[in-house]
């Protein structure tokens, strides 16, 4: 491929040699070049991309791709040099050509907001794979393409890794891609040049504000804001009260859903159950879509999550039944995930790992009158002990019973930051116990519960790990759920 197929549609100067030149690979990885490589520099909040300039151009790159203004090495008369304005913005769109543009060959539907966005990404695939369109996802937890599933690093990727995911997506036979597109995700254009043909604002509340990421709520919402100025129709919250915001400059159609009268799209008669083991809810949807919804997933939340899936899905026309079956089936790793244990009470397993998610799960499991709500979670080594201190507030005010344990103390002692929990805890009226060891947290959980509970395991969710003195161990809560369950019956408990 030539140079000039990959810069196409930017806007460079060309400081030394000629866009007439091969190119065999793309990186912003100076670790990755090899003879032929065009280099795109990226100034970054830890490292700086210019710094491995010698580096790439000992290892073979054909071209260098720099940012206007930059400081740079003398350079190789044989190799290439292009300065960009915006080299993000630039690796986006050298991508997209590089990868056949392959974008162009799905129907692409972004999600962006502050909560939400995990459990309805797998909500739509699920819709349309069950009505034979096959979809790939990108997202938190991880990029789904056919039956490969590859763990995620970031909710949204670098630029190269989204396309080069869509390419194999297109090649394996997707029909359509539903993304995750974080806030970080916009700011730094990994998802510049995408025209995406739905995108979807789920809601806004302050989160990722401090450094390395959004200087403030303002930026927040300006970047969540970008996603509208690159799609074809926009489907949004019209309960949110940022929304208005959100949407002021798109250059989109606009579709709503929300539980107001005012959405296009709307859930009314929400009725909650916990039965056995069991907690959920139904609804009557109404407005562009007529039908009864059952849920086997708690809280508003869930509902705002299903009408967001409803209002993408409807534009593949799918079968309303369908439709029905798929979301009263749906469950999403560590997002509200029941496992079950007993008919006696209801064990879950959730990723809130901050105040706002935690108050959130709690609040909302308390609406179903639970005979006591129980809580075990940790908060992660070498991070803010603020969030310690809310976490346990929250906690302590919202559960009967609190059961403080160890996540992911990295190089922290587990019981420092379980004492910075319970400092948290000592301004509410709440109980706990503290057990370090979070399998032993867990067997005291299931062996104590009581007729009616609703057990909350929070914090770790999806993840099947556990860091310790900057190593990562196997740890998986479904895993210790079944040993404890196993270990328990050999001694006479009963489920």
């Amino acid at each position: 491929m030539q140079l000039s197929e990959l810069v196409e549609k930017l806007e460079i100067n060309v400081i030394q040699g000629s866009v007439d030149v091969s190119v065999t690979s793309l990186t912003s990885d100076s670790r990755k070049v090899t003879d032929g490589t065009a280099f795109v520099c990226i100034a970054g909040a830890v490292s700086n991309g210019h710094k491995y300039i010698a580096s790439a151009v000992e290892n073979g790159a054909s071209v260098i791709v720099v940012q206007t203004g930059e400081v740079i090495p003398d350079i190789p008369e044989n190799v290439t040099v292009v300065a960009s304005d915006n080299t993000r913005k630039a690796l986006a769109y050298m991508s997209a050509a590089y990868f056949g543009n392959p974008a162009g060959d799905l129907f692409t539907i972004g999600i962006t907001g502050t909560k939400g966005k995990t459990t309805t990404t797998y909500m739509i695939k699920n819709v349309l794979e069950a009505c034979g369109i096959k979809t790939g996802l990108i997202g938190t937890i991880e990029t789904i393409i056919g039956e490969e599933k590859i763990p995620s690093c970031n909710t949204t990727p670098e630029s190269y890794q989204i396309h080069e995911s869509f390419r194999n997506m297109a090649d394996a036979g997707c029909k359509a891609v539903v993304m995750e597109v974080s806030s970080q995700g916009l700011k730094l254009d990994r998802t510049a040049g995408i025209m995406f043909d739905i995108g979807v604002f789920t809601n806004l509340e302050p989160d990722h504000i401090g450094p390395n990421e959004h200087e403030s709520f303002e930026d927040y919402l300006n970047c969540k804001a970008k996603l509208f100025k690159q799609c074809k129709t926009g489907i949004v919250n019209a309960d949110d009260e940022h929304t208005p915001q959100i949407i002021k400059d798109c250059i989109c159609t606009i579709e709503t859903y929300g539980l107001g009268d005012n959405a296009d799209l709307r859930a009314e008669n929400i009725n909650l159950f916990h039965e056995r083991g069991k907690i959920g809810l139904t609804y009557d949807c109404k407005g562009l879509m007529d039908m009864k919804v059952n849920l086997c997933l708690p809280g508003k939340f869930s509902v705002y999550n299903s009408l967001c899936a409803i209002a993408v899905t409807r534009h593949f026309n799918v079968d309303k039944d369908v439709l029905v079956k798929t979301l009263s089936e749906v469950r999403v790793k560590g997002r509200i995930e029941i496992v079950p244990v007993s008919d006696r009470f209801t064990l879950m397993i959730d990723y809130a790992h901050n105040a706002m998610s935690l108050e959130s799960i709690l609040a909302t499991l308390k609406e179903y009158n639970p005979h006591r709500l129980v809580c075990l979670f940790g908060c992660g080594g070498n991070r803010s002990k603020e969030r310690r201190f809310e976490m346990g507030e929250v906690s302590g005010r919202l559960a009967d019973l609190t059961i403080i344990t160890s996540d992911n103390p990295r190089f922290e002692e587990p019981q420092d930051i379980i004492e910075d929990i319970k400092t948290g805890i000592s301004k509410t009226t709440g109980k706990h116990v503290d057990i370090t060891d979070r399998k032993e947290a867990i067997k005291y959980a299931i062996e104590h519960a009581e007729d009616g509970d609703i057990i909350v395991l929070a914090g770790k969710g999806h993840e099947d790990y556990q860091e310790i003195k900057g190593v990562k161990y196997p740890m998986d809560e479904r895993v210790l759920i079944k040993e404890v369950v196993k270990e328990l019956e050999s001694e006479g408990w009963k489920r």
